[in-house]
């Protein structure tokens, strides 16, 4: 249960209130290519509104080379927002200042103000006093309300410095989101299942190790699983593996066979893959086999397989996994009550010739077809991490799921258990 007081929990009556959101979306030459962060902050803007608040937004969006790098201008989500509230939203071209003062001080109660990109200050990310006292200064701001789930792991001038000058409370994504993947990781409805993708597996060791104290099943996939593969002497050609992290693998694998012995528990690393020697929407792929041969026995039959079938060419790489391995975690996943999704399964942002799905999405699409009940069972889905989040916006599925999380970093840091600064800081119940 959410132990930090909510903007149900305190005396908001059109009272100024600081909403930290996070709007960190992508945007390409004005244009917004994804809103799912967005249209999330808008339960949270309604119920201050119906307590006659006036709203005064800030966030930040990407990392600016100061105030004149204005492809990072918040401008376009202004607009977006007008758009989808269906009502004015003002937009300061700061987010401190007289300007913001003079915004601020003539909004009447419902009204919305949106500050420009805080990241233009590098006083936001070093928690700089008197920049938050500014922020609070120039938007008469008297309660923080924060909503920025994607940015509370880390202690910056909005999500900790401004809370330790006036009352701070949660708005209600941030609520939902730390209730969903703290129940997950305490409470979840078992067999739970963690299916963990990603480039690096420093990245994501807290999380790996703690899936494999908690979870029934742990498998791997994306880029790090070239790491675990190498780690066992698979041939992964050109494939990106970080060759500092092959110990780390070893001692994972350990902890993995050492928690089987113990209990009902299975580590799955991938068994085949797509190949391919370039990372591109019309190269030629093929599939390798290195583990079960079963794909190439069935390929090649009556014929034996060639020994390239079950092996990555030294000038090829391991782009996805295999539908061997996608049928295999798809599978389990029907056993399963509860599966926490972290990483994609392959190269997913190449576009493909013909057809929605990418060369190498198709690993991640048969763990999408497996989460929405496509082959029978539909488990409780908590989906996190940019990447995974991002091609689920693309794909238009975001509302397929039980819960998608708007952030990632912060979304790791709690599935591993450490604390967030921007949470912690907040006003007890």
């Amino acid at each position: 249960m959410f132990t930090k007081k909510t903007l149900r929990d305190i005396d908001l009556v059109e009272k100024y209130v600081l909403l930290r959101a996070d709007y960190n979306v992508p945007i390409k030459d004005g244009v917004i290519k994804g809103d799912y962060r967005i249209t999330q902050s808008i339960p949270t803007i309604k119920a201050l509104q119906k307590q006659g608040c006036k709203i005064v937004i800030c966030s930040h969006l990407g990392r600016p080379k100061g105030q004149d790098d204005k492809q990072f201008s918040l401008k376009p989500v202004a607009k977006e927002l007008s758009k989808l509230l269906d009502q004015p939203v003002y937009f300061a071209s700061d987010c401190v200042g007289e300007e913001v003062k003079e915004a601020a001080s003539k909004l009447k109660p419902k009204e919305i103000l949106l500050l420009e990109n805080l990241r233009f200050h590098e006083e936001e990310k070093k928690n700089d006093e008197q920049f938050a006292q500014e922020i609070i200064d120039s938007t008469n701001a008297e309660v923080l309300v924060q909503d920025g789930f994607g940015v509370v792991h880390r202690a910056h001038a909005s999500t900790d410095a401004i809370a330790r000058k006036i009352p701070a409370v949660a708005g209600l994504l941030l609520e939902s989101e730390v209730d969903n993947i703290t129940n997950v990781m305490h409470n979840p409805k078992r067999p739970l299942m963690a299916i963990i993708g990603g480039a690096k597996i420093a990245d994501k060791i807290d999380i790996i190790n703690a899936f494999i104290e908690k979870a029934d099943i742990v498998a791997i996939g994306g880029a790090m699983a070239n790491t675990f593969l190498k780690a066992q002497d698979v041939e992964v050609g050109q494939s990106l593996v970080d060759e500092t992290e092959l110990d780390t693998a070893h001692d994972i694998m350990d902890k993995a066979r050492a928690e089987a012995k113990k209990r009902k528990f299975i580590f799955y690393l991938p068994q085949d893959g797509v190949v391919s020697k370039k990372v591109e929407s019309k190269t030629t792929t093929r599939i390798v086999d290195w583990d079960a041969q079963v794909i190439a026995d069935i390929e090649n039959y009556p014929a034996n397989p060639k020994l390239s079938a079950s092996k990555v060419a030294r000038d090829e790489k391991i782009l996805d996994i295999g539908p061997f391995s996608g049928a295999f975690i798809s599978g389990a996943m029907q056993l399963s009550e509860t599966v926490v999704w972290n990483g994609t399964m392959g190269v997913s942002e190449i576009t493909a010739v013909h057809g929605p799905i990418g060369p190498f999405a198709h690993g991640t699409e048969l763990i999408i077809e497996g989460l929405v009940g496509k082959f029978g069972s539909k488990p409780f889905s908590l989906l996190g991490g940019g990447d995974t989040t991002a091609y689920i916006e693309h794909r238009g599925l975001t509302d397929m799921f039980s819960h998608v999380s708007t952030g990632g970093g912060a979304s790791l840091e709690l599935m591993s258990g450490n604390t967030l600064p921007g949470v912690d800081v907040l006003w007890d119940k």
